[in-house]
């Protein structure tokens, strides 16, 4: 048995895959709190990348039974990955990598400006025809009916945000396979207008176990009961913002390969199909012959055969992964390192100089502005990945050489 049990919870046992990983008491209370919900199925699977989140543990998977946790979904609905395997090798990229790191910061718009600044350079101010197109065709018309039903999701970063990076954790990253293969990978989700879909969501279940006298032994647990016009209204919304985060991936990938073959001057061909695949997200799900809403908070679906991506930090491995459908963790994996450190402490105990060198073999950013995200901010990846070896198979290892950063 490769997993540990926690059964000293009101409710469902927790199951955690965190052989070897640091498991903060924090985070175990958190998964305690969610295993006590009464509609949890079977019990809750912790991944080793397990640590304490908002309201619901990130590195958790539930899956429930006519209800739904939004804060478990979290604001940033649809986050996840994507890689393409390019036609290049190691010797294709030239000498100095600065110009490609450049040129990707240019095609992909990234980070946010601090006060009130009317121009954010995180998003579009005239979104490329790409966008404009997917937008329009696969994600205006739905939109048009939720804004139908709630009005304040209207004035939102949505078209803008199509096809651009945000901040934090999210990166772009050239990286090299075990043969020095050349590979594509990039992080992000549904951007400011799947903040603003999450945070409404929230706040309307905390509003419902307000009306109907429910007490949590955390108000961020607040949930949808089926059948409710919030519930059905939130599928739709969370479903629409998956949409959106997985064409937002698309959109930025397909914006790096060029930018790349800009620097390289040759065109740049993906050599298999793209892997685009969420870590935080809800959807339908059959497990142990019950229909369930199974929510991953940062976790990767890792049915048997499917492909995911499992990245480091910015100075460490990456991996390409396959699913070995292991159904105790509701076919699920991590979907990182996780964190050790949060990023105030990480600022406070993490020096430049130690940044510098955790990154000295990345083209990255080496200012005090991304300290936070320094390697040693996250757990050992090897570990983790030691932790969940009957979850999934490794397929590639990649080592980045270019991250670009939120």
């Amino acid at each position: 048995m490769n997993y540990e049990v926690m059964s000293d919870t009101a409710g469902v046992p927790v199951k955690s895959w965190t052989v070897g990983v640091n498991f903060e008491e924090k985070a175990r209370q958190q998964l305690r709190n969610i295993a006590s919900l009464p509609f949890v199925h079977k019990w809750v699977a912790a991944m080793p990348d397990v640590h304490l989140g908002k309201g619901a543990t990130i590195g958790s998977v539930i899956p429930t039974t006519e209800a739904i946790i939004p804060a478990a979904v979290g604001v940033d609905i649809g986050c996840g990955m994507m890689a393409v395997k390019t036609h290049l090798t190691a010797n294709d990229l030239p000498e100095n990598l600065k110009p490609l790191r450049l040129a990707i910061e240019q095609a992909v718009p990234h980070g946010r400006n601090t006060g009130r600044s009317k121009r954010d350079k995180g998003a579009w101010h005239n979104p490329p025809e790409l966008a404009q197109n997917f937008w329009a065709q696969a994600l205006l018309p739905e939109f048009k009916i939720l804004t139908e039903k709630h009005s304040v999701l209207e004035k939102t970063n949505n078209l803008n945000h199509l096809g651009t990076l945000g901040t934090g954790n999210h990166f772009v990253e050239v990286c090299l396979d075990e043969t020095d293969q050349v590979w594509v990978m990039l992080h992000s989700g549904s951007r400011g207008v799947g903040n603003r879909i999450g945070s409404y969501f929230i706040e309307l279940a905390k509003k419902d176990m307000r009306t109907w006298h429910i007490n949590l032994p955390d108000v961020d647990l607040a949930y949808l009961p089926e059948g409710t016009d919030h519930f059905n209204d939130y599928v739709q919304a969370v479903g629409w913002a998956q949409k959106f985060a997985r064409l937002n991936r698309e959109i930025m990938m397909t914006n790096t390969l060029e930018a790349i073959a800009n620097v390289l001057q040759r065109p740049v061909y993906g050599q298999q199909e793209a892997i685009n695949c969420h870590h935080n997200y809800v959807q339908k799900e059959t497990h142990y012959g019950q229909e369930v809403f199974l929510t991953r908070k940062g976790a990767v679906s890792a049915k048997k055969g499917e492909l995911g991506i499992i990245p480091g930090s910015m100075g460490t491995r990456s991996f390409i992964v396959r699913g070995l459908g292991n159904k105790e963790s509701f076919c699920s994996c991590s979907h990182g390192a996780g964190r050790v450190m949060s990023r105030t402490q990480a600022k406070k105990e993490v020096s430049l100089e130690d940044h510098l060198q955790a990154t000295a073999h990345v083209e990255c950013r080496k200012d005090e502005g991304v300290i936070d995200e320094t390697p040693s901010a996250y757990k050992d990846i090897d570990k983790v990945m030691a932790a969940q070896e009957d979850l999934v198979e490794i397929v590639h290892t990649l080592r980045q050489v270019v991250c670009v950063k939120g």
